[in-house]
């Protein structure tokens, strides 16, 4: 049984934040680019939960790691 890797949209969705892609579109618009010397984890715009679920993610570096590589490399562009 293959277990799908979750998606930008699922990880928005666990950040509490709205998942469809133009609200994605417009949430990376507004936030970038993200400062090449700051952790997307420790990124001004995340309330505490959010920067905890993010740092939690990337620790594991397991099936999250996907989307969380995904939405660090959209902030910088």
């Amino acid at each position: 049984m293959t277990v799908q890797s979750p998606t930008l949209e699922d990880l928005f969705e666990q950040l509490g934040l709205k998942s469809d892609p133009a609200s994605i579109d417009l949430f990376v618009k507004q936030h970038s680019p993200l400062a090449e010397d700051c952790q997307l984890a420790d990124a001004p715009f995340w309330d505490p939960a959010q920067a905890t679920l993010l740092r939690e993610k990337i620790l594991e570096d397991g099936v999250w790691s996907q989307a969380v590589d995904k939405l660090n490399l959209r902030l910088r562009a």
